[in-house]
């Protein structure tokens, strides 16, 4: 699958367009995470937990994009995008959208 945020994929030319593939994930902060953060905090950094965190949250929300664009019958996603929102305090979601598109 190939995955592009800009319009076009240069090795091919879309032949059609499937819909909005989209995938999400909503994570929590833990009360660990919280303790260790906390710490760094007051002493400056890097908070390293929530950077691991974050990473993993965006590697499944794109996974699960790619994942909606191969049962639509997708080649390839274009204009790939991510977003985040709170969902509560100490609680967001990731989600990773793009046009699923059939390659010539």
């Amino acid at each position: 699958m190939i995955l592009s945020t800009t319009e076009n994929i240069p090795a091919g030319e879309v032949a059609e367009v499937l819909g909005i593939a989209r995938g999400s994930t909503v994570r929590a902060r833990n009360v660990g995470r919280d303790l260790l953060a906390g710490l760094k905090n007051i002493v400056g950094g890097e908070i390293s937990e929530y950077t691991k965190l974050l990473a993993d949250s965006r590697e499944q929300a794109m996974q699960r994009m790619t994942e909606d664009a191969r049962r639509m019958g997708a080649d390839a996603v274009i204009m790939v995008r991510m977003t985040t929102s709170t969902v509560m305090q100490g609680c967001s979601e990731i989600l990773c959208y793009g046009t699923a598109v059939k390659l010539r």
